[in-house]
Formats: C-alpha cells, sequence, structure tokens
C-alpha cells in the first residue's frame, strides 16, 4: 500500500496549551485522520471535575478516530505501591483505547536506568494487560534518557520478553538524535513496528536532555523521503502521528499549525 494511504495522526501533545475538546474540532476541520491521545488528556480532565467516561464520550462525539493511547511512563523499574498505580493506570489506558477503536497504547521507555531482564520482565507483564483488552503496546526508546536511547538497546528488551503484544515505536525525532538518520532502521523487521510517530530535528541549537524543539517535517535535517520509503517497503500500513511539542508552536494559532503539517506531511508521503 502506497505510504500516502496510511493514516495521519494529530498528537495532542503538538498542540498543548489548546483544550481537548478544541483539538479534535481543530484534527477534525483541517483533515486530519486521527488524534493520539495522551495519559495526560485524561488527567487533566479529571484535575478539571471531568471523568474518564465524559472523556471517551467527548471523543466519540467528535468523530475523530484515535490511532493511539498513551499510558503512564515508570512501570519498567517502579515497586511497590507505585507499580500497582501504575499498572491499574496502564490498563485504563487500553481500556480507553479499545473503547475507541485503537488497536494501539503507547509508552516511552523509563527515564532511569535498570536491569535490562527486569525490563524484560515488565513489558511481558504490560504485554499480557495488552492483550485481554485486544491491543498492542508500542514501545519508544528515547534518545534523551539514560540507557534505553538507542534503537538497539530497545530492541534487546523487547526480544528477551518475546511478548507479541508489544512492539516498537519508531519516532523519527529519536531516530535521527540517537545517530539513526533517514533508514537507519533497516534491519528492524516489519513485524516488529507497532506503530510510527514523526517530526523534524532542528539544524542546529540541540541540547541534551531537551526535547520539545521538534518541528514540522521539511523544516529540519530528517530525511523523510528516506524514512518513508523505507515505511513503504516494510510495508507499514499503520498510522503515522505527528508528535511536534514546540513552544514556539504553541504560541501560534494551532489551526494553522495543525493545516501547515497536514500539508507538508501530504507532500512528502506522496512524494514517497
Amino acid at each position: 500500500m502506497p505510504l500516502s494511504q496510511n493514516p495521519l495522526a494529530l498528537h495532542t501533545w503538538s498542540l498543548d496549551t489548546t483544550p481537548l475538546a478544541d483539538v479534535l474540532e481543530i484534527a477534525r476541520s483541517t483533515g486530519w485522520d486521527a488524534v493520539e491521545l495522551r495519559r495526560l488528556d485524561f488527567d487533566r480532565a479529571d484535575a478539571a471535575g471531568q471523568s474518564e467516561a465524559e472523556v471517551l464520550d467527548l471523543v466519540r462525539r467528535s468523530g475523530v478516530a484515535v490511532s493511539a493511547v498513551g499510558v503512564a511512563h515508570g512501570w519498567m523499574f517502579a515497586e511497590g505501591a507505585e507499580r500497582e498505580q501504575l499498572l491499574a493506570t496502564f490498563e485504563r489506558s487500553c481500556a480507553a483505547a479499545a473503547e475507541l477503536g485503537s488497536c494501539i497504547v503507547m509508552s516511552p521507555v523509563d527515564r532511569e536506568p535498570g536491569e535490562v531482564d527486569r525490563a524484560a520482565a515488565s513489558v511481558c507483564e504490560v504485554g499480557a494487560i495488552a492483550a485481554r483488552y485486544g491491543v498492542r503496546l508500542a514501545l519508544e526508546f528515547n534518545s534523551q534518557v539514560a540507557q534505553f536511547n538507542t534503537l538497539e538497546s530497545l530492541r534487546e528488551v523487547l526480544a528477551r520478553a518475546a511478548q507479541p503484544a508489544c512492539g516498537l515505536l519508531l519516532d523519527t525525532y529519536h531516530l535521527q538524535r540517537s545517530g539513526r538518520p533517514g533508514r537507519g532502521f533497516t534491519e528492524v523487521a516489519p513485524e516488529e513496528i507497532a506503530y510510527v510517530q514523526f517530526s523534524d530535528v532542528p539544524r542546529d541549537g540541540l541540547q541534551p536532555g531537551y526535547a520539545v524543539d521538534r518541528l514540522p517535517p521539511g523544516q529540519g535535517v530528517v530525511d523523510f523521503p528516506g524514512v518513508f520509503a523505507l515505511l513503504e517497503e516494510k510495508a507499514y500500513s499503520g498510522p503515522l502521528s505527528f508528535e511536534g511539542p514546540n513552544p514556539a508552536a504553541w504560541a501560534r494559532d494551532p489551526k494553522d499549525v495543525a493545516r501547515e503539517v497536514l500539508q507538508a506531511t501530504r507532500a512528502l508521503t506522496s512524494a514517497s
């Protein structure tokens, strides 16, 4: 299938300062196929006195599809009561994804380091939860954390876990910043790829540990023709989710941001 036919999703972090109801309307009116929800979207609603059921109803009534639902991070190495709470929250995200018709929950790796075998055991545990809801966990390495900051390190964890309900989340920002530009995931088998997020990396001014400088595709150094061509060769047919947090974008009209990113993305996927 040509990559131009893959669903394009707008990650809510890309319009972080815009209320969820407005993000849903902007995504719908500007032509996005879906949105990606964060656990934070539910947490903010809860703080405002809105129940999880009300958030789910808001999303359903918007008519916008959901590509993935985020989970709370930290479950890889947490212990005791904290772990129990994180696993319960993980299950709530799985339930939300299933109710909204999404087959993906996504999570970043833990920020703090730990034993690889412990991480693999945790992947097995949360994968079993995801499987009960008929969803798959897409696990993302983070180029700016201490341990699981490369594609290789995360593939090792997933290989040890051998949990079919868990796969790789490939993010062009983290691939680029970890030294895997363009076609830098050639060795990854198609069945390993659970989900794809994208944004561009600035040409200069990068700061260690800082990752809210992301740009629309074509404005930085990422070789998107190479990335998209390789995804097409691997027959990836899932969503492409724009995760582009950046204070400069948050200061602009969110509808303009959403429209411009969608136009740029369509031009690149069509060219692939």
